[in-house]
């Protein structure tokens, strides 16, 4: 799967919060065509926070076809992501959909591609997107180093991705559950 360059997204769970950020920048090409736009919601009754990096109305069909999927398993996070990625990899269709995401609930963080990934990291912190590393990299330091809580790290760490990549604004939309 290629690198999505327009997004930063950030999930962490820290303290018992799980928090989910995104910047508001749309790039087309090498031009800014949007500051303000919302990568990170809730969905399935607001027990469920996603966020995406790619073409936006690819993320927005696999999103729905997550919370289809959360309806059919009474919000097994972990079985719709499995399937999730399941149908993304194998469906003709959905196949040719270019985006990555992360969900996440109370209890569980995952990262879910059309490779057919379906992977909870470590240490409970993901970044994806074109800022995605450098996210995580500041986040990680933030758990480590300091008693911020999700929310605040998401938010400070998404300023650091920012400074530092071209496709990530400071803009930034917070879920927290």
């Amino acid at each position: 799967m290629k690198p999505f360059h327009g997004t930063t997204i950030l999930a962490v769970r820290h303290q018992g919060k799980i928090a989910v950020a995104g910047d508001g920048q749309v790039t087309l090409e090498h031009t800014i065509i949007k500051h303000t736009a919302k990568k990170v919601r809730k969905i399935y009754n607001d027990k469920i926070i996603v966020g995406f990096a790619g073409a936006t109305a690819d993320a927005l069909t696999l999103s729905e076809k997550l919370e289809t999927n959360l309806e059919r398993y009474n919000g097994n996070l972990t079985r719709s992501a499995v399937e999730l990625a399941r149908e993304w990899r194998t469906d003709k269709y959905l196949r040719r959909l270019e985006a990555i995401m992360v969900a996440a609930d109370e209890s569980r963080l995952f990262l879910i591609s059309g490779n057919g990934d379906v992977i909870e990291p470590e240490g409970g912190i993901i970044g994806i997107g074109s800022g995605g590393v450098m996210a995580q990299a500041a986040g990680t330091a933030l758990i480590r180093h300091t008693e911020m809580a999700a929310a605040d790290i998401v938010r400070s760490a998404m300023a650091i991705a920012a400074s530092l990549c071209i496709y990530t604004n400071t803009d930034i939309t917070v879920e927290e559950l």
